[in-house]
């Protein structure tokens, strides 16, 4: 039995990083990882995680049951071209009850974004701990950006475990193998989620930043999310119904090009970049995501594009919306950075 000085020692030598069999040091894990999971714990433990998770996770399995029961037969439907690709059927194949999943997410993932940073920074100055926790040995910035990729690791995580119970049912109940096209399309339409929704957590972080109270800043989030996802669409369409004159008296360039500009007009809205990259991705016959003409529509032939050209595609509306992610963290990472901190 060890003594109490034995154990005392043994205890000082532990809590300074020391192997006490070897008597080596043990490199302990720095501020940003410590703060970084505590995050994750805190998140995970919330009942607002829950309530969201639980939400996610609903929707998916009820979007999973409607294309499971459809699935027989879009897969025999022979004029369609991407009926070969059954796992991405999984996530696209709907019978009208309820959209399919990757349209559903894009109203799901402002909510997710926003239930889990609008109350990043403006909580932790409200119950007084901002102060105590910048009073210790540790860069500033190591906190908002523990907020940010906590949140974006527990997006990712649950994003790829959906994916993942997706192939595993999709496995067991049709026996089929996943290509790998199929593969790199699903991973991409992922990664694409994480992006969408991390542009809605950077705009809730920016908000808990400006705004004092959680309640407003939380309000804030909810307002322009409903207005780019509802009203702004109204708006556009009042204001160019307005301006264009009739289309009846407008030539087929004319048309093509007014049709052109309302469609990029529509694409500075994050969800319809979203949903815009998602079906090209998800629905490999997608050849194009502006007009086309008859003549174009007669000389192409009905077959699934390669993931490359689907890729090249998409391309702006991706980097969109990796552009808006970006701009919104560093912009809170500017104000966050700049703001003067005190008791």
């Amino acid at each position: 039995m060890k003594s109490l000085a034995v154990f005392s020692r043994g205890l000082s030598l532990r809590n300074k990083g020391y192997n006490i069999q070897s008597g080596s040091p043990v490199a302990s894990p720095g501020p940003f990882r410590v703060m970084v999971g505590k995050e994750i714990a805190d998140h995970i433990r919330s009942w607002r995680f829950i309530v969201l998770l639980s939400l996610v996770g609903l929707t998916f399995f009820g979007a999973m049951y409607v294309s499971l029961s459809n699935i027989k037969s879009a897969v025999a439907n022979i004029q369609d071209p991407d009926r070969l690709f059954l796992y991405l059927k999984l996530l696209t194949t709907t019978d009208g009850t309820l959209p399919p999943f990757h349209v559903l997410l894009s109203f799901l993932g402002p909510l997710l974004g926003i239930g889990l940073g609008f109350d990043t920074i403006n909580s932790e100055k409200n119950a007084g701990t901002l102060t105590r926790l910048m009073a210790q040995p540790v860069y500033r910035d190591n906190l908002i950006l523990s907020k940010f990729v906590s949140a974006i690791i527990i997006v990712s995580c649950l994003f790829v475990s959906l994916a993942m119970l997706m192939i595993g049912a999709g496995l067991l109940i049709t026996g089929v193998g996943i290509e790998p096209e199929e593969v790199l399309r699903i991973f991409s339409f992922i990664f694409l989620s994480i992006v969408y929704v991390g542009f809605w957590l950077s705009l809730s972080i920016l908000l808990s930043i400006r705004f004092r109270q959680t309640a407003t800043s939380a309000l804030a989030a909810i307002g322009i999310w409903l207005f780019l996802t509802v009203f702004y669409k109204l708006l556009v369409n009042l204001v160019i119904k307005a301006m264009i004159p009739d289309p009846a008296l407008l030539s087929q360039e004319q048309v093509f090009a007014y049709n052109g500009l309302i469609g990029s007009i529509l694409r500075l809205e994050p969800s319809q970049l979203y949903t815009d990259a998602t079906t090209t991705l998800l629905m490999p016959s997608v050849r194009s995501l502006g007009p086309l003409t008859m003549e174009q529509m007669a000389l192409a032939i009905p077959s699934p594009l390669p993931y490359k050209e689907s890729l090249m595609i998409v391309w702006p509306q991706v980097s969109g919306l990796l552009a808006a992610t970006v701009f919104c963290f560093a912009f809170s990472y500017y104000l966050f950075m700049r703001r003067e901190i005190r008791c």
